[in-house]
């Protein structure tokens, strides 16, 4: 997509959620406009993949918005078999908006349009991909109005708002534009949310950051995985970098939350990644984990929740968990931090790299920390420690950063990069522009010292230093204070003294001239 088209689409994009949101104010109000907008994608998706395979028969004139119901009937089956779902034409997004003004049963309508979309995928390889994904959208909420009619014309007005959304022809990368416009979306309401947009959004520019330090000398990689998956957005990261094809045999992720389970959901169609490419679970990494028969990952992305609580000791279990037995101890009940950094790391291929975003607590805090980031560097397993700037999440102003695992690394040292200076201004948040980004993997790809930014420190010395891995405790901040020369400050000052005695005995013989013609 060029860069005037995307700045168009952004401008339209926030025009109309400014201009519809109403009573519905902010982070809830994504839910109707994220899910409509998904509804025009499968939509049109559809339409394209149908009418070109008719096209390619020889039927050059077959439209399948225009064929009837009873006729589209007969390719459900196989249409479900390749797409994971199916919708019958009257049913399809661009039908439902031609009759919305004249429907009075509208919100009963598209309800119904929900669940056949999803139940046409029951029984099927695809059910646990569709399952769901309109749960959120809650066309009978009294958020949308009072009565019936106020909230038909609101949907009213979202399905012409998100039917004049400028995404283009499927012919023209549409596919890109469609999850442009969802990650703008996403971005724009974490911003306004704060912290609840926080808890599930990555900024772009820390997900291709993330994704980069992972795939490192690679051209592809073989599976990708975030146990913390949020709304999927440092997944889809891969393709981009590694272009199409880039992920070899799909995008796995877990999330404790529905509402984003379903976003990140959401998110993979809207990227157009096939519902047999990718798997997408429910419930908690950490204490009931759904890919056991898919790991090991090569390459592994994430941004845990920082500090939440989780049982770790008050459930006996755990402590003979593989993934967290071998560190001899377990993450405190109050900070789970360090639980994901051995999860992640169990389930880390050979020849992978993983690469999280971390509490800075975790670099220095004392007890079972400690012990486990004993164990991490013992066994040679930390790569870097990256110290990002302040102020680049939603809902926090912290100076996070990022730890990198790797089960076979070429030396026994961890790198430290100081990157807290590495940031633009963009709004009311930091950002990691492209130069900032570059900067930052240069130095990871590189591994040498640079004065003041980077530092290769060998694990003994972390040893002796009590395991301490905060960046600013290898890497040498920049004096940056004006330097005085004391020797030609003395001079300066004694010059001042000596013109000071000389005006004083100026002075004084005026007072005496003065004082002599009264």
């Amino acid at each position: 997509m060029k860069e005037a088209q995307r700045a168009e689409l952004h401008k339209t994009i926030w025009r109309i959620a400014n201009d519809l949101r109403g009573s519905v104010d902010g982070w809830d109000f994504k839910s109707y406009v994220l899910g409509l907008l998904f509804y025009r994608f499968i939509s049109e998706n559809l339409t394209e993949y149908l009418n070109r395979l008719e096209h390619e028969a020889g039927e050059t004139e077959f439209n399948y918005a225009e064929l009837n119901d009873e006729d589209a009937e007969f390719g459900r089956e196989w249409t479900v078999s390749d797409k994971g779902f199916f919708i019958l034409p009257s049913e399809l997004f661009v039908n439902v908006r031609a009759r919305a003004k004249t429907d009075e049963n509208l919100n009963e309508k598209l309800e119904a349009v929900f669940k056949n979309i999803e139940g046409s995928a029951v029984g099927t390889d695809s059910e646990d991909d569709l399952k769901g994904l309109f749960d959120d959208l809650d066309v009978n909420s009294t958020r949308l109005g009072n009565s019936v009619a106020k909230r038909n014309a609101t949907l009213v007005k979202l399905l012409e708002a998100i039917g004049d959304l400028p995404l283009g022809d499927w012919s023209d990368n549409t596919i890109d534009v469609f999850g442009d416009a969802y990650e703008y979306l996403m971005g724009m309401y974490a911003s306004s949310a704060g912290k609840s947009g926080g808890e599930y959004y990555t900024p772009q520019e820390v997900s291709e950051l993330l994704t980069r330090i992972t795939v490192v000398g690679k051209t592809s990689v073989n599976k990708v995985y975030d146990p913390a998956v949020g709304s999927g957005s440092l997944l889809l990261k891969f393709e981009k970098v590694l272009g199409k094809g880039g992920v070899r045999n799909g995008y796995f992720g877990q999330e404790i939350n529905l509402t984003t389970y379903n976003l990140a959901r959401i998110n993979m169609f809207l990227h157009n990644v096939n519902y047999a490419d990718f798997n997408i679970a429910l419930g908690d990494t950490l204490t009931d984990p759904k890919h056991w028969d898919d790991e090991p990952f090569e390459a592994i992305v994430s941004n845990p929740p920082y500090s939440i609580k989780w049982e770790g000791d008050a459930n006996p279990v755990l402590i003979n968990d593989p993934r967290y037995s071998p560190a001899g101890v377990l993450a405190p009940k109050s900070k789970a931090d360090l639980a994901f950094a051995m999860h992640i790391l169990s389930w880390l291929a050979v020849n992978g790299t993983a690469a999280i975003v971390s509490f800075p607590g975790v670099l220095y805090r004392a007890g079972a920390e400690k012990k486990i980031r004993k164990y991490l560097i013992d066994n040679n397993y930390i790569d870097a420690i990256i110290q990002l700037p302040p102020d680049l999440f939603f809902g926090t102003t912290i100076g996070t950063c990022i730890m990198v695992l790797k089960k076979s690394k070429k030396d026994n040292s961890v790198l430290f990069i100081d990157a807290s200076e590495q940031f633009v201004r963009s709004g009311n948040k930091n950002k990691l522009a492209e130069e900032n980004q570059a900067t930052i993997l240069d130095a990871f790809i590189d591994r040498e010292d640079v004065d003041h930014f980077a530092e290769l420190v060998p694990n003994e010395e972390i040893s002796d230093n009590d395991y301490n891995l905060t960046v600013s405790s290898y890497v040498k901040a920049e004096d940056k204070r004006e330097t005085v020369d004391i020797t030609e400050l003395n001079a300066e000052i004694k010059q001042l003294v000596a013109r000071q005695a000389e005006l004083r005995t100026v002075i004084d013989g005026i007072v005496a001239d003065m004082e002599a013609s009264k």
